[in-house]
């Protein structure tokens, strides 16, 4: 059983920790190679091989031509300049936008906006499977459509979305196709090609890279207006100085992620259903949100009837367990997460909910501490909650 010194970490979907071959790879960009990557001498021309060859290992990993990445400081700015700049390049006086209530808050946020801009946004809901339905997009398309904008996999259910067919769609409507696959990235296999996607985000520290470096796919001939202004860096779409250090570290996340994806997602499927097996059995009165529908293969979000998610993952915490109670940049909130509440759960039972998300670092041992831990942490929480709320 853990001790106060012995943390047990089932948080991977908030953020990951740097993989030591990450770390190791860019020492060098951090003491050597420090050159301004814009400069024509030898020490600028060292730090634009070394970001180059990272924008290589990015399009080796989404299955594209390095000339169609362009390195951002996360998988916000990648989802900021994939819809701002897909809406604002498209000359059409009336444009219109889909997207879904499931989506982080990085898109639904820079929808909004965008409606403040005049844009008409038509946000689509899932079923309780956590899905969006190909359907539902394809009624909600109008000849003003510009964007459809869904994430690939869902950061607090894991539910993998039919992203192909609605690609098909958006296309035969005439409109792009954006994907936020910040939480998909390093966990399933993932070809831009094959999907059809014109535009996709990600982040480096989901998927054991740096923090502050992600990047975004654009689909040769799609035009996008500029976000921010300064220089000409990327293509002229995001101006700065490189950061070269994190980006070098982001390629070789990306390259251990496209070496290790299969092995990783074979061994933390066991996990995962280890895991949700164990907790019905010796908790009980637990369900599981979108079991039954196709999702990453770490990601767990349970429920847990007659206790509220809060004091029970802080229960855990006081027993050296890291886990989350919704998306880490929603923490605080006193609403339930937007997601759960999205698959038609009563704010109840949504806050009831937490989720268990596993990685790399994570072993069998882990997995039998936490089932260890948590009945006697839910029976305890279950003595003190109302008669009411049981």
């Amino acid at each position: 059983m853990p001790g106060t010194n012995e943390r047990r970490y089932f948080d991977f979907n908030a953020t990951t920790p740097v993989d030591p071959r990450v770390a190791q790879a860019m020492i060098p960009a951090l003491t050597e190679v420090f050159g301004n990557s814009s400069s024509i001498h030898g020490p600028g021309q060292d730090a634009k091989r070394v970001i180059e060859q990272a924008r290589r290992q990015v399009g080796d990993l989404l299955g594209c031509s390095s000339k169609d990445v362009v390195f951002t400081s996360g998988g916000t700015e990648a989802d900021n300049l994939a819809i701002l700049g897909a809406v604002r390049a498209d000359p059409r006086d009336k444009k219109h936008v889909i997207t879904s209530a499931l989506e982080h808050p990085a898109v639904l946020e820079t929808c909004r906006w965008l409606e403040h801009e005049g844009v008409e946004v038509t946000v689509l809901e899932s079923g309780a499977d956590g899905v969006v339905s190909p359907e539902s997009v394809a009624e909600a398309l109008r000849p003003e459509t510009v964007l459809v904008s869904i994430m690939t996999a869902n950061n607090e259910t894991g539910v993998v979305q039919p992203i192909r067919e609605i690609a098909r769609l958006a296309h035969e409507a005439g409109a792009l196709m954006h994907t936020d696959a910040v939480q998909a990235t390093g966990k399933i296999a993932i070809d831009v090609e094959e999907s059809g996607v014109d535009l996709l985000a990600l982040s480096g520290h989901k998927f054991y890279g740096p923090k502050g470096v992600g990047a975004l796919y654009v689909r040769p001939g799609t035009k996008l207006a500029k976000v921010q202004l300064g220089g000409t860096h990327e293509r002229g779409l995001r101006p700065g100085t490189m950061n070269t250090a994190a980006i070098v570290g982001l390629g070789k996340a990306a390259e251990l992620a496209r070496e290790d994806l299969e092995a990783d997602a074979a061994r933390l499927s066991q996990l995962r259903d280890k895991l949700e097996s164990g907790v019905r059995e010796r908790v009980g009165d637990v369900w599981v949100n979108c079991a039954e529908s196709e999702r990453v293969p770490n990601t767990a979000n349970i429920g847990f009837e007659g206790v509220e998610g809060e004091p029970l993952l802080i229960a855990l915490d006081l027993k050296g367990v890291a886990v989350s109670s919704g998306a880490a940049c929603s923490s605080g909130a006193v609403e339930p997460s937007h997601v759960l509440v999205g698959l038609g759960l009563p704010k109840h039972r949504a806050r009831s909910c937490l989720r268990f998300s596993l990685g790399r670092m994570t072993t069998e041992e882990d997995v039998d501490a936490l089932l260890e831990l948590l009945p006697e942490a839910a029976a305890r929480l279950r003595k003190l909650a109302p008669a009411k709320a049981r």
